[in-house]
């Protein structure tokens, strides 16, 4: 079958509204983000200590994770707005190309020893690290509404192995850096460098067909009103998606920011709050590894629960986990390694049951003329809260200390709850 054009037809869904495509899509998408994740983790293992090392103080230690934040959260806008008009393939490959550029300024700017230069880079920096956040949308381009939460969780799971083996190779590569006559902490950067132009040519190269422009195709096949991905005449019926949906786009937006914003918060803080109580760094390395797994490794999990127990309740376990982890982390004794790791893969498990639920009201919510560049502003509202987080976390442990801090996020987590309840009894009175 042809289209009037004469190009081969976009192929159809199969009966249980799965793509065949779907599956090397999200191969694709896979690779990219193992790559990408190692990336990500130089950014959040030493960026605030490499802040504080050139800038000889703690009050603004939190600035490196404000600006590549506050980056994403142009990145996000760039990215969503090219992905809109263009597909999903040139805009993650260009994001991925972007966070390469940044990590070498980050470098050059270590080796100059210049704080303007560093600052700028990552900014830089943040507007490509948008990028590994936005490939989960792209996962979920092709799924049925019923199996979105999966397909996203995959492309984030696949975050893991790259986040967890990039802050433990904190020592190596400071090794490597000092043995190009380089301070240790750019070490990391050198590595993001090599593993986002990987990213880059991964995504460029080898995601097709693009999975957005192929849901447009397949949904101008569709009868009028049917999502992408909806089964055959026949077929077993999926949860359908709804259309333009306000209340939705807003609470999973608030769900989003608020776990972004906790977590920054007190993710950021941690290796500084470490090393000023003897650790080593890469001790503090260890815990964020360990954090940053947690963000990432329960996806699998998360997906499965927000398809089948729902996207409310997930999100509502979210609050309640980083909840606990502000208060284990507040009541951690400061020189135990052990209790500290504990705090801070409870903030990451939080934070995935925030983003993999948020991400699927989100994409519920949006219908599918417009996904790309809403999702890309929805990520805006979260880099602008993780941007927030991260420079008042330096000046609230400057002066009322760490547990204040994590304390002060818990209870902000719990935020979530009234958003959740104010959604189900709107819904109910509809």
């Amino acid at each position: 079958m042809s289209t009037r054009s004469g190009a081969p037809a976009a192929p159809a869904a199969t009966a249980d509204g799965e793509v065949p495509e779907q599956k090397r899509i999200l191969t694709v998408l896979v690779i990219a983000q193992v790559l990408s994740g190692v990336g990500l983790a130089a950014g959040i293992t030493v960026g605030a200590l490499l802040a504080e090392e050139m800038l000889d103080s703690t009050r603004l230690a939190g600035a490196p994770a404000a600006l590549f934040t506050g980056g994403a959260a142009l990145g996000a806008v760039g990215i969503g707005r090219i992905s809109q008009r263009w597909g999903r393939r040139p805009g993650l490959a260009l994001g991925y190309a972007v966070a390469a550029l940044g990590s070498a300024g980050v470098v050059v700017a270590g080796a100059a020893d210049s704080v303007v230069l560093l600052f700028t880079s990552l900014l830089v920096y943040g507007a490509g690290t948008a990028t590994t956040l936005l490939a989960r949308y792209a996962g979920a381009d092709l799924a049925p509404p019923a199996r979105r939460g999966r397909a996203l969780s995959t492309v984030l799971f696949a975050t893991t192995l790259g986040a967890v083996v990039g802050p433990t190779l904190v020592g190596p590569t400071g090794d490597v850096a000092h043995a190009w006559n380089l301070p240790r902490l750019v070490g990391p950067f050198l590595l993001a460098v090599v593993a986002y132009a990987a990213a880059a040519a991964v995504i460029g190269c080898l995601l097709h067909p693009d999975p957005l422009r192929l849901a447009r195709e397949l949904a101008a096949q569709q009868p009028a009103g049917a999502a992408p991905g909806t089964p055959a005449p026949g077929a077993p019926a999926a949860t359908p998606a709804p259309r333009a949906d306000t209340r939705g786009l807003a609470t999973g937006t608030a769900v989003m920011v608020l776990s972004q914003l906790v977590m920054i918060a007190i993710m950021t803080m941690t290796p500084v709050h470490m090393t000023a109580h003897g650790h080593s760094t890469e001790a503090a390395g260890l815990v964020i590894a360990l954090h940053v797994g947690s963000m990432y490794l329960p996806s699998p999990l998360s997906g499965l629960l927000v398809d089948r127990i729902g996207r409310l309740r997930v999100a509502a376990a979210s609050g309640l986990t980083l909840l606990a982890a502000g208060l284990l982390a507040a009541l951690a004794p400061p020189h135990s390694t052990p209790a500290l790791a504990a705090a801070l893969v409870l903030l990451g498990i939080g934070w995935n049951f925030g983003l993999v639920s948020g991400t699927a009201v989100i994409t519920d919510a949006v219908p599918l003329a417009t996904r790309a560049a809403t999702q890309g502003l929805v990520d805006v509202g979260i880099a602008v809260a993780g941007a927030t987080g991260g420079m008042a976390s330096g000046l609230v442990v400057a002066s009322g200390g760490y547990p204040a801090l994590a304390v002060g996020g818990g209870l902000l987590a719990l935020a979530i709850l009234p958003v959740l309840a104010l959604t189900t009894r709107a819904g109910r009175a509809s």
